[in-house]
């Protein structure tokens, strides 16, 4: 939830509606159920992914400018990934901040996960503000210097197939 909090005025009556407005419903506000959306799929070179068959869903929870979110892309029998080299980019459910120093280098490194057949690979990914905010740039956390994960780079396997999924969560601070 945004919230522009009341600026008090000294002398004024503080009234039940006014402390329900202002403490209870924005302390609420933290356990909101989370907010679905559907991010974009797209490639950052090559050519663009298609979702054919497959799901790509997300939700959100903004408390001010602090995003929690995560998102499950679940590949589908006719879902390819672009290519080559596609290095894919998911959009963000709001636009990051844009600051200077620490917070750049710390815009975000996220936790993603993919799964197919029976085995798990662990990454991560980072944030950037350009193109609307996007998730991006998914790497092996264990290697940093391999493939991006894409359709066609044979990371984190050798294929994406039908039932395959892409985890990706993280938190973030947004541009309002």
């Amino acid at each position: 939830m945004t919230f522009a909090p009341k600026t008090w005025v000294v002398g004024e009556t503080v009234s039940a509606a006014l402390l329900n407005s202002e403490i209870r419903d924005q302390f609420n506000s933290i356990f909101d159920a989370w907010t679905p959306y559907t991010p974009a799929w797209i490639a950052e070179i090559g050519s663009a992914p298609s979702l054919g068959n497959g799901t790509l869903v997300g939700d959100y929870l903004k408390v001010g400018r602090r995003v929690d979110f995560r998102v499950l892309l679940t590949w589908g029998s006719t879902t390819t990934g672009g290519g080559p080299n596609a290095n894919w980019n998911i959009g963000l459910p709001a636009v990051p901040a844009t600051a200077a120093g620490w917070k750049v280098a710390h815009r975000g490194i996220h936790l993603i996960a993919a799964k197919s057949g029976g085995t798990n690979y662990v990454g991560s990914a980072s944030l950037s503000a350009t193109n609307g905010g996007v998730c991006r740039s998914f790497r092996d956390s264990f290697n940093l210097n391999t493939n991006a994960w894409d359709g066609d780079t044979n990371s984190p396997f050798t294929a994406w197939a039908a039932g395959d999924t892409l985890h990706i969560s993280g938190t973030y601070e947004s541009a309002t």
